[in-house]
């Protein structure tokens, strides 16, 4: 079974939304933080850090490989090996709250508030699951290979997140 489990949305208002991921996984919270807050550890799964300056206010500005998107913004939260807080454009709060569970596994408790209609949830919704799956593949070291990425697993998901 995999450790991603299918998230949960609410509206924020009008226009605005909170999505929101509860992740296990079978990894010491002191080897997935630096997975969650480095150049290195982010393209394994997520993104190309363009520029990440690992401390609160520090700016970031994430590539995403399969895309070519390019958002920016400020480390909004950053509580070592514990919460790590993106606020970025386009894509808003992107909030990642490590909780140990024993000595060598993690519960990722992830939040994305932003705004955007309903097409664009579901979107998001297939986007962090798939994300998700990768950085499981990751961790058993298989690290994301963008050239050969497709969207098939994403068109996937945004079906059952329609349903």
């Amino acid at each position: 079974m995999s450790p991603v489990s299918h998230a949960t949305s609410e509206p924020r208002g009008p226009g605005r939304w909170l999505i929101r991921f509860e992740v296990h996984v079978p990894c010491a919270y002191e080897d997935l933080w630096p997975v969650l807050t480095t150049t290195e550890g982010l393209r394994t799964w997520l993104a190309e850090a363009e520029v990440l300056e690992r401390h609160l206010g520090g700016a970031v500005t994430l590539r995403w490989p399969n895309s070519g998107t390019a958002v920016s913004g400020e480390v909004t939260a950053w509580d070592t090996e514990r919460v790590v807080e993106y606020t970025v454009s386009e894509h808003g709060r992107i909030r990642f709250h490590l909780e140990p569970v024993g000595t060598d596994s993690t519960v990722i408790r992830f939040l994305n508030e932003r705004g955007g209609g309903d097409e664009e949830r579901l979107d998001c919704l297939a986007g962090w699951h798939d994300h998700f799956e990768m950085l499981e593949a990751a961790l058993a070291g298989h690290p994301a290979h963008w050239p050969s990425w497709t969207d098939a697993r994403w068109a996937q998901l945004r079906a059952a997140y329609g349903s």
